[in-house]
């Protein structure tokens, strides 16, 4: 049998590091992706030597994703079985106090690098019988969260275009998830949240939202590229979230006020 071939962006730490690690474990080659040099060496180290790729590469430089993923699949004789479009970045804390350069380079990052491995990674993926672009959203797209807004916009976006992508791109043969975790204590939630002195996962913990092992979102990870649903909820809070949502939002809207309340 072929080998087949993930690649991750944000591969350096978290989500990526974790899913990483069981994919090449059930024998997958792997292509890493980071700004952090020192990130995807240290996510390499912990791989088989002849399973992995590491690129540092901005997910905001178009250019850099054809020059990568021409090298990637260069490696996995010209397959491209999964692109998870995973690099993110946080930001908390109140939008009225929020520095537009921070704004921006969230949205840059999250929804249009997750844009530009869509619209360029389609031509590798379509090359690749039963292959599936696999996206990270988070808890915070299923209902605006106080106290993370730019990030909790870019989440919905990622949902959205996951759900249109999954249509459009039948046809081809591609299939489109999303995972979609409770908050996950990695680097992105030690950010400091904006014009708050809290970072993220203070602002996360304040409006009683659990975290959810990093290992439990790989395994979910491998679930929605094997599986039939659009988006995978992971965690105790993704869960309850996504059921009050629908249910009780109006006791998820005073969660989140109480999470305000607490700063």
């Amino acid at each position: 049998m072929t080998e087949q071939a993930i690649f991750i962006t944000g591969g350096g730490s978290g989500i990526g590091r974790a899913t990483a690690l069981l994919f090449a474990a059930r024998g997958w080659r792997v292509g890493l992706a980071d700004v952090d040099a020192a990130g995807l060496a240290g996510t390499a180290a912990l791989l088989p030597a002849d399973m992995v790729s590491t690129y540092q590469m901005d997910v905001r430089d178009r250019e850099a994703w054809v020059t990568t993923l021409d090298a990637f699949t260069a490696t996995s004789g010209g397959r491209l079985d999964v692109l998870f479009n995973n690099a993110g970045i946080g930001t908390g804390g109140p939008l009225a106090e929020a520095d537009f350069a921070e704004i921006d380079r969230v949205v840059a990052v999250n929804l249009m690098g997750a844009l530009n491995g869509a619209r360029i990674g389609y031509a590798y993926l379509a090359r690749t019988p039963g292959s599936c672009l696999l996206n990270s959203a988070s808890a915070s797209a299923i209902y605006g969260s106080a106290g993370l807004v730019p990030y909790s916009m870019t989440k919905f976006a990622v949902r959205a275009m996951t759900e249109g992508l999954d249509g459009e791109w039948a046809g081809a043969g591609i299939k489109v998830r999303a995972i979609v975790p409770s908050f996950i204590d990695t680097p992105l939630l030690q950010s400091p949240a904006g014009g708050s002195n809290r970072s993220i996962r203070e602002t996360v913990t304040a409006a009683g939202l659990e975290l959810t092992p990093v290992e439990e979102v790989a395994k979910a990870a491998w679930s929605a590229v094997h599986g039939d649903r659009v988006h995978t909820f992971v965690g105790k809070t993704a869960h309850r979230m996504a059921f009050a949502a629908r249910w009780m939002p109006g006791k998820l809207r005073q969660q989140m006020r109480r999470g305000r309340a607490a700063k």
